[in-house]
């Protein structure tokens, strides 16, 4: 009885076998290993990481729809020489009968012998716990390995489902590997896999093509697109397979396909077919529409999801998307962004199914973010929503008017309120266009919004403190770019009282407005001859904290700074703090040059000084290219006085003439630009021989700046006036705040007018005091200038041995024969060289290009070149293989 019972039981089970537990026939090619296309791309680095699987029980591959998934794991398992039970999940085997009968199948598909006891499930919704056991037990007891292939296993929700298929794993030992092919995080106890080391995981973001894969795979489909074009199209689809493969296909159907793969539209592509089908469409209605709602932001938490959609439950949707990898990107903290591909999709069908619904989604976004987000996104989503006199007083009450007057922002504000139309008309929108405006030197409109700002802002409303405090700011730049000290000096007063009334965390976040104001105050005292006053006010900028945000001002304080030195007549120094200058915008990867320029003009004063006539020309027209600089005076006598001591230099008089002669506009006349600028004209006199001339103009020059008060005696003393030259002189004799430009020149006026009194000794003694003062700073132009006296003197074997290696060519002279042998002394270097140019020179050595520097010490090619040359200047030398060979002689390199 039993014996006929099992034969039946064996006969029915075969009649079953192609059948599931419903009765639906088997469907066999649920078995079959996908195809890959003729443009599959069999991808080495991840292949490699797959073979990982060999050695781990369990292995998951988790990405998004059309990651590449599926193909990566069918063209991996395809050259096993072992047995793949391979089955593509569909929907229903969320019922345990159904799943475990094709599971079951699959097996026996591939050559596995399942034992007879295992059996088949005999109803769709249920099954024996006995099969899980029996099918352990016989594949334990097997020699062969088998791999089983889950593939879409994310249909498979069951957690009963998931606790049998962990079961038969365990226990079933080295004679199984299971390996999930899978959109979601599936229901097993993974953390005990991965804590066994137990676990091969490879997950979306390893699936993403690289911009080398992305030209391989187009090629493929018979397109070629440079690697650079390639890096674009990957970011925006984030790598995603199955959107470059969709491009590829729809690029090939393109007159154009290079200009197509750059500028398609994805809400008119298949991709935006297959998203729509295989993530919208498949949500709830109320995720569809969260989807939709959410597209309008880069960004968004649950509770902002919340503001703009109206609901309460976006928390848990938005969790679960990530979970479904449907495309939600977690950043961490609780914020999440969407797949920028799908965003632009969503966008495009928000517009069609809720036409006119996006600026306000904007403005609750915009107000939302006003309160509890960062200022960028609060302005973006209020410029996006039209709402003009929000987006300008966010801004405003934020203290964040700065930003539109320097940082590494500046751009993005000033696009971003160009939109702005005529009919905001509120406080903050007029101080948004007076700081536009100002930002641009365009004084006439800028100070007519910035006076309508102020007229709406006279009746000292409450609340209405970060608006006084913006025009006070604004006041200061004006006063800088009109020359008007007292304007300056009246407007930060005003607004050191109203830092009182403003919550400190908005001055503590917003450091760039304190620069600013010292920047312009300082600027305006410089050009009022107030030195030490503007010094204290820049060195406080310099000092101060604030990083990219204050990158500008600290730029432009140094560049002031600079200048002053020169003023002094400390060349030396005045050239360290042009280019610290200059690399502090460095660092923060801004175009070059940045600001006002003020420090290049500086750099090409000194070229001047040392007679290196072509890089202050380079210096120059380097200022000149300045697409938005701050035009005020200082800049602009800076840039007169120095282009014609550059022409006076060249011999070319009339130049110069013409150079120094435009006065520069401003409320209040500079002392010491009208004094340099009259100076420089009365050179030109005596240089075309009419010193009568030149030393009428010199009544009108004041004698109380060194600096000037020097060059004035070099004139008198050329003009004939020895005598009033040496009291000129009288006047510098102790001042120390004066470097060695003003004694360098101060000296040679006293040799030349020792030598015409007949006293050679003492003209001797001066001149060599003038050329060891002058020798660590190379100034060569003082001596070119000096005129036909100083030539046979410095011929003379004791004063040449001064001037050799750097005055003129040459080893110094000597007396007698020098011996050739034996060891030399090591050549003078006049200063250490910096850590910058020590880094320039030591890939000079390595034979690299000018632009390959550029790029390995991530600056600009002009910064290289000008540390080549302050590293010239230091070695003595003029070519660059002249400057590796003394720095590696002196154990520089």
């Amino acid at each position: 009885m039993s014996a006929v019972a099992d034969i039946d039981e064996t006969e029915r089970g075969a009649a079953t076998a192609h059948v599931d537990p419903l009765g639906d026939p088997i469907l066999h090619t649920r078995f079959a290993l996908p195809a890959r296309p003729a443009t599959f791309l069999r991808r080495e680095r991840l292949v490699q990481h797959l073979q990982q699987a060999l050695r781990t029980p369990l292995t998951m591959v988790n990405g998004a729809a059309g990651a590449g998934k599926t193909l990566l794991v069918a063209d991996w398992a395809a050259g096993l020489a072992e047995p793949v039970a391979w089955l593509t999940v569909e929907a229903g085997d969320q019922r345990p009968g159904i799943f475990w009968a094709y599971l079951l199948h699959a097996l026996r598909n591939c050559g596995v012998p399942v034992p007879d006891d295992v059996g088949c499930p005999a109803e769709a919704t249920r099954v024996d716990r006995r099969l899980p056991a029996a099918l352990a037990a016989g594949l334990s007891g097997q020699d062969r390995v088998v791999t089983v292939v889950l593939d879409e296993y994310d249909r498979v929700p069951a957690p009963e489902i998931a606790e049998q298929l962990e079961f038969v794993l365990r226990h079933a030992g080295r004679a199984m590997r299971l390996i999930l092919v899978t959109r979601t995080e599936p229901m097993l106890p993974l953390h005990r896999y991965r804590a066994a080391g137990e676990l091969t995981e490879i997950r979306d973001a390893e699936l993403a093509f690289t911009p080398e894969e992305a030209v391989t795979l187009l090629e493929l489909h018979g397109l070629l697109l440079p690697v650079d074009s390639a890096r674009a199209l990957v970011e925006r689809t984030r790598g995603w397979a199955a959107g470059l493969r969709l491009c590829a296909l729809a690029a090939q159907e393109s007159a154009d396909p290079e200009t197509y793969l750059k500028e398609f539209e994805a809400d008119r592509s298949t991709v935006a077919d297959f998203l729509l089908a295989e993530v919208l469409k498949r949500q709830p209605r109320q995720t569809q529409d969260l989807l939709l709602r959410v597209s309008v932001l880069e960004r968004f938490c649950p509770d902002l999801a919340n503001a703009i959609t109206g609901q309460t439950d976006a928390e848990p949707i938005l969790a679960g998307l990530h979970r479904e990898n449907a495309f939600v990107e977690h950043l961490g903290h609780g914020w999440y962004r969407l797949h920028p591909l799908f965003g632009e999709i969503l966008r495009a069908h928000l517009r069609v199914r809720l036409p006119g619904l996006e600026p306000d989604l904007h403005r609750r976004a915009a107000h939302w973010l006003r309160g509890s987000g960062s200022l960028p996104e609060t302005l973006a989503h209020g410029a996006a929503a039209g709402d003009w006199d929000f987006t300008a007083g966010a801004l405003v009450d934020d203290l964040a008017i700065g930003q539109v007057l320097t940082g590494l922002r500046s751009d993005d504000l000033a696009e971003l309120f160009s939109r702005m139309g005529t009919e905001a008309a509120t406080p903050a929108t007029d101080l948004v266009r007076a700081a536009r405006e100002l930002s641009r030197s365009d004084l006439d409109h800028g100070l007519a919004h910035l006076r309508r700002a102020e007229e709406r802002l006279a009746d000292d409303a409450p609340g209405q403190a970060a608006g006084r405090l913006t025009c006070a700011l604004l006041e200061t730049l004006a006063a800088r770019l009109t020359g008007s000290p007292g304007r300056a000096e009246k407007a930060a007063a005003a607004a050191e009282d109203l830092r009182q009334e403003v919550p400190a965390h908005l001055l503590e976040k917003h450091p760039e407005l304190t620069a600013l104001l010292l920047i312009h105050l300082g600027s305006t005292r410089l050009w009022a001859g107030h030195f030490e006053d503007a010094r204290a006010a820049l060195a406080e900028v310099v000092g101060s904290a604030g990083g990219a945000a204050t990158v500008l001002p600290r730029e432009e304080s140094l560049g002031h700074l600079a200048l002053l030195d020169h003023l002094n007549g400390w060349p030396d120094r005045a050239e360290r703090k042009a280019l610290a200058a200059v690399t502090e915008t460095e660092r923060y990867s801004l175009p070059q040059p940045a600001g006002s320029g003020v420090e290049r003009l500086v750099l090409a004063a000194v070229a001047v000084d040392r007679d290196e006539l072509e890089r202050a020309q380079a210096l120059l027209d380097e200022v000149a290219s300045l697409p938005s600089a701050v035009h005020d005076p200082v800049t602009a006598a800076g840039r007169a006085i120095v282009t014609a001591r550059l022409l006076l230099a060249r011999g070319s008089t009339r130049a110069a003439l013409e150079a120094a002669g435009p006065a520069v506009s401003a409320e209040v006349i500079s002392p010491w630009a009208r004094s340099h600028e009259t100076l420089l004209v009365c050179a030109a006199h005596v240089a075309e021989g009419r010193p009568e001339s030149a030393a009428e103009l010199l009544r009108g020059v004041p004698d109380d700046h060194p600096a000037c008060a020097v060059e004035a005696a070099r004139i008198r003393l050329a003009a004939g006036d020895p005598g009033g030259a040496l009291d000129l002189l009288a006047h510098v004799q102790g001042e120390g705040r004066t470097g060695p430009a003003v004694a360098v020149r101060a000296a040679l006026v006293r040799a030349q007018a020792a030598l015409r009194a007949g006293d050679t000794s003492t003209a001797r003694r001066l001149l060599a005091q003038a050329l060891l003062d002058a020798r660590r700073d190379r100034l060569r132009r003082p001596f070119r200038d000096a005129g036909a006296w100083i030539r046979p003197l410095l011929a003379e074997p004791a004063l040449r041995q001064l001037t050799a290696g750097w005055l003129v060519p040459g080893p110094p002279a000597n007396t007698g024969p020098t011996p050739r042998s034996g060891p030399q002394p090591p050549p003078l270097v006049v200063e250490e060289l910096s850590g910058r140019e020590r880094d320039v020179l030591e890939r000079a050595a390595r034979m690299m290009s000018t632009e390959e520097i550029a790029a390995d010490l991530h600056v600009s090619v002009n910064t290289v070149k000008t540390h080549l040359k302050s590293a010239y200047r230091k070695l003595a030398v003029n070519r660059r293989s002249d400057a590796v060979h003394r720095a590696r002689d002196l154990r520089l390199l």
